[in-house]
């Protein structure tokens, strides 16, 4: 009887050390990533679809997963009409080269931009198990430079609004890009 008691004891001061803190939960907010919606440039209000946009960070070899699932390189690639990307947390801009309708067999249709975000970060202490996440707020001067690949060619996004200066979450367009 001596020895289950003990046991149990032993079990309660074992357990008594975790806290609340020593588990991230999945629904705490990290570093949020850019979210950028695509529109109609002929009518503003209408979201619409990218054709096999590939999102590839610059020094990146391999593009901006999309699709987990997928293999090859169809997990680079999506058709939609909002993307979330993430930014750089130990610089203070980020360059991606979005290339629209890649992979296509008429290099004639395949178009590159280059967008350069530019912001300043703010580190945040979110708790001892999830450790610290990175807010962005956009340069107010200087937010987005974009430019075409290659440079004399033209720009497939033909504007590009900053609707959130301030990424502190992933649940609201930051940038809007027309086409």
């Amino acid at each position: 009887m001596k020895k289950i008691i003990l046991l149990v004891l032993l079990v309660v001061f074992a357990f008594s050390g975790c806290e609340k803190d020593d588990i991230c939960d999945a629904n705490t907010a990290t570093t949020p990533r850019l979210v950028l919606s695509f529109y109609d440039i002929n009518n503003s209000t209408v979201l619409k679809n990218v054709t096999r946009l590939k999102v590839v960070g610059e020094g990146m070899t391999e593009g901006v997963i999309f699709n987990a699932s997928a293999s090859g390189e169809s997990k680079y690639l999506t058709s939609g009409n909002t993307i979330s990307i993430p930014l750089k947390t130990d610089e203070d801009t980020t360059t991606y080269s979005f290339t629209f309708n890649s992979g296509n067999t008429n290099p004639d249709l395949i178009f590159v931009d280059n967008v350069t975000i530019n912001y300043t970060r703010n580190t945040i202490y979110v708790s001892r198990a999830c450790g610290y996440k990175t807010i962005f707020t956009l340069n107010p001067t200087n937010a987005i430079v974009h430019t075409a690949e290659p440079v004399s060619s033209e720009t497939w996004m033909q504007y590009i609004s900053v609707e959130k200066t301030n990424i502190e979450n992933e649940n609201e367009t930051h940038l809007k890009i027309f086409f």
